[in-house]
């Protein structure tokens, strides 16, 4: 199976489009329809695709103010309520990018068409039980057909997944490696990203029986182990910072790359932090978390509060360009000891619209990895993709790397 992304031109007419943007018209549908406009590769083909015409439509007028081409660009309708819709769509894409959110509720349908057809698919989750559900369920016959199905290409779970990745290459091989990760923005949510936190909150018997079931049927790396504990508060004087552990979908990516790639080592473990500057926010941030999962498992107050900020809201332009992000990585094994930072702008708009782009891009375009089958993004596309990222203005550096204490 040739995976090459440049597959001479008989590869590049078997279907229709090189990549379609499902969920165009959604709030970071259109930054991501707004992000290929100005920097899709010359010889992209690329549709939008929704289930409103007329709002494509719109969209398309608003699209062709940054790029005169997309005047033509193609408009597809498609609705996850309609199967045959999105089956239709997935057979005419070699990449489908979708922000069709809660993906729990609207998802399914077009990973189980993708995974059919053979085609690529990238999405925005950080929805464990989502991810786990489609690993039971489509995963074996994405492998029959080639297809790839990589989630959380946003800032779930890029920075986190492809930072460790990028730690990990900067120590020595083979020997047991222990890299700590640490998380800070100042950036604010989204109704959609909050109704998608509310519902998980809501769910954690579900994503425990999803996790479960995975893992009765996911193989172990054999002779290697890969671990991500949940690590304890502490100050953390490596990095300056209170350290709060981030119950987010990140450090299972974080595993699962290092579980599929001998570049991790016989004995690799990942622990995943909130970074705070001061022990009052950081005790503050824990207790809103607290109360937010506490009120979450009553469904009135779940409903209640999810009006509060609804699906559509967000920041507006002003507001995300002054928010900021840094992950910050300590990674130790052989001896050595690195300090690396993955950094860029406001992280679940703009570099988010970015992040998904560039992968549907790095999967229709770049010679990568022969894989196939549910992967991360560090699996799939590693090293193509951060420098991809890199050249879009992310930043993966290497603060310094000393002998180990």
């Amino acid at each position: 199976m040739n995976r090459s992304g440049n597959p001479g031109e008989a590869g590049r007419t078997d279907k229709a489009y090189d990549m379609v943007l499902f969920g165009a018209t959604g709030f970071v549908g259109m930054l991501t329809a707004e992000y290929l406009a100005a920097h899709a590769p010359e010889g992209l083909r690329w549709a939008i695709a929704g289930r409103d015409l007329s709002k494509l439509e719109r969209l398309r007028e608003r699209l062709t103010g940054i790029d005169p081409a997309c005047a033509v660009l193609p408009l597809e309708r498609a609705d996850v309520a309609d199967a045959v819709s999105l089956r239709e769509l997935a057979s005419r894409a070699r990449v489908v990018a979708t922000t069709v959110g809660p993906y729990l509720k609207y998802g399914e349908g077009l990973v189980a068409a993708c995974a059919e057809a053979g085609t690529d698919y990238v999405d925005l989750t950080g929805e464990p039980e989502f991810v786990d559900r489609m690993y039971v369920r489509h995963d074996a016959r994405a492998r029959e057909t080639g297809a790839r199905l990589v989630h959380a290409c946003g800032f779930d779970s890029i920075p986190h997944d492809l930072g460790a990745y990028f730690t990990v290459r900067q120590l020595p091989e083979g020997v047991p490696l222990r890299v700590d990760g640490f998380v800070w923005t100042n950036a604010t949510l989204s109704g959609g990203t909050f109704a998608t936190a509310l519902n998980q909150f809501g769910r954690a018997r579900q994503m425990l029986a999803a996790q479960q079931e995975r893992r009765r049927h996911e193989p172990r790396p054999a002779g290697r182990t890969a671990y991500a504990p949940t690590g304890a508060p502490r100050y953390a004087k490596e990095v300056g910072a209170w350290a709060v552990p981030l119950p987010t979908i990140d450090p299972r990516v974080v595993q699962r790359s290092a579980r599929a790639l001998e570049r991790y080592g016989p004995d690799f473990r990942y622990r995943h932090y909130a970074a705070m500057r001061t022990l009052p926010f950081a005790v503050g941030g824990a207790a809103v978390t607290g109360a937010l999962f506490a009120a979450a498992q009553v469904a009135p107050v779940r409903r209640w509060l999810g009006g509060r900020l609804l699906p559509g809201d967000g920041p507006d332009e002003a507001r995300r360009a002054k928010s900021r992000f840094s992950v910050r990585f300590v990674g130790e094994g052989g001896g050595r000891r690195v300090y690396t930072e993955v950094s860029g702008g406001d992280p679940g708009y703009g570099e988010t619209a970015k992040m998904l782009a560039e992968s549907a891009i790095c999967l229709a375009q770049d010679e990568l990895p022969d894989t196939a089958g549910q992967v991360t993004t560090a699996v799939a596309m590693g090293d193509a993709l951060i420098d991809r990222l890199q050249k879009a203005g992310l930043r993966f550096r290497v603060a310094a790397s000393v002998t180990a204490p």
